[in-house]
């Protein structure tokens, strides 16, 4: 008697689910702006920022098609630690000192690669499931999509600037940032509204790294106990 075939699951439609072509667009448009980062600037910064904004789209996509998927989830932030990094390399090359732009790489990457991991440790779902944080503003970066947009959109915000007023490699960035303060009251609003967003982004990725390490550390723990 024959043995009964097992059917293999297709995997094509999910990688052709809305949020993830979206997100395989967004790629492209990376591709792209980096690309040209030198030689057409206001180009990278509109498709640069572009991209950004699909991190949103594609996230109510998932949801209003109930097209939710981890590959997404996955694609979603290598898409968005990889472009900021890009950035931030970028930026470290054309002010001084480079060395902050590279300590705020590293903070990003570290923070989202232990909180990716912590959350698999845990069995959690999504790693912006912070209910049993007892950290408020932690929790209430990841439980209000407002906020966490507000910071994230700062963050970026400010990063593209930057960029956008270096004019030569060995640019100060205090100087930078006093000269475009001074310039209009707009661009000043804008930087003020942008490094307080920042500010919070980065208290966040400290106190996520800690979290979640913390939970690493538990998770040994128990490990040996349970031995």
């Amino acid at each position: 008697m024959a043995g009964k075939s097992t059917a293999r699951p297709r995997k094509l439609p999910v990688y052709l689910y809305i949020p993830n072509i979206i997100g395989y667009v967004r790629v492209l448009m990376n591709c792209v702006a980096f690309a040209i980062c030198f030689s057409n600037k206001r180009l990278f910064s509109v498709l640069y920022f572009l991209s950004f904004v699909c991190d949103g789209v594609d996230g109510w996509c998932a949801r209003k098609f109930n097209q939710v998927s981890t590959f997404g989830a996955v694609l979603d932030m290598i898409t968005d630690r990889v472009s900021t990094a890009c950035l931030l390399v970028l930026l470290s090359q054309v002010y001084r000192p480079g060395l902050s732009f590279l300590l705020l790489l590293a903070l990003d990457i570290s923070s989202h690669w232990l909180q990716m991991y912590s959350t698999f440790l845990t069995g959690k779902v999504s790693h912006k499931d912070v209910k049993d944080s007892t950290n408020w503003l932690f929790k209430a970066y990841y439980g209000n999509r407002m906020f966490m947009a507000f910071c994230c959109v700062a963050c970026e915000v400010l990063y593209i600037i930057l960029f956008l007023r270096a004019e030569k490699q060995t640019e100060d960035l205090i100087d930078v940032l006093m000269t475009s303060a001074r310039q209009s009251p707009f661009l000043l609003l804008l930087l003020a509204l942008s490094l307080f967003g920042w500010a919070i982004k980065q208290t966040i990725n400290v106190i996520q790294m800690k979290t979640a390490a913390d939970v690493c550390v538990l998770y040994d723990i128990n490990k040996k106990q349970g031995s």
